[in-house]
């Protein structure tokens, strides 16, 4: 078993936080995205897709798409439980994973794609839709800092997949200028206690 990962992408990260959440020790084998070695007929036999992360398995299978491996581990290592108890919370949790991911996440990673050099002819750039996702992002910064009024993190009281996404999600808007601002104590607050745990560094 291994992960073929790019250190400095945002999905990858993912991916680690929530190992290392789990205390779980898997072998990274590094991909080189800059030089688009992705991208190359060998590694689509792996991921037509392109994308990193990929989970080998020691058949042979790969999973792609970060929260599926996630999924893949919280089923083989259930504790500490990162997608929740019990119906109620798992439904709880899966929609505030897809909200953050959705909505804050991908309008981040937008932004960034859409007009950054790095992805001049790997990708169709609009450059208008960067801007308009720029400013969606920022939108949901205000929300997602309103939400966090009244509870401790995204989905409750407990730490879960949506905390790890929307804490990657706010880490790479750097890159594009969008950030917590100095009004949003709630979301201020949330990002420090998240970014305090030990995993955040993985």
């Amino acid at each position: 078993m291994k992960i073929y990962e790019a250190q400095a992408a945002p999905n990858p990260r993912r991916v680690r936080v929530f190992l290392a959440e789990k205390g779980i020790q898997v072998p990274y084998e590094q991909i080189d995205i800059g030089k688009a070695v992705n991208r190359q007929p060998e590694f689509r036999k792996i991921n037509p897709l392109a994308g990193v992360p990929v989970l080998e398995l020691d058949d042979g299978a790969h999973i792609a798409e970060s929260v599926a491996i996630c999924r893949y581990f919280e089923e083989i290592h259930p504790a500490p439980p990162l997608f929740g108890i019990g119906a109620r919370e798992r439904a709880l949790v899966e929609m505030w994973q897809r909200r953050v991911e959705l909505y804050l996440f991908i309008p981040i990673a937008d932004s960034f794609r859409q007009r950054h050099e790095f992805f001049k002819g790997r990708i169709r750039q609009v450059p208008e839709y960067a801007e308009a996702q720029r400013q969606n992002a920022e939108e949901r910064l205000a929300w997602l800092d309103a939400e966090l009024a009244n509870r401790r993190f995204i989905a409750g009281d407990q730490y879960s997949i949506a905390d790890i996404t929307a804490m990657v999600g706010i880490d790479f808007g750097r890159v594009s200028k969008i950030a917590i601002q100095p009004g949003q104590k709630n979301l201020a607050r949330w990002h420090a206690e998240v970014s305090a745990r030990p995993s955040a560094k993985a």
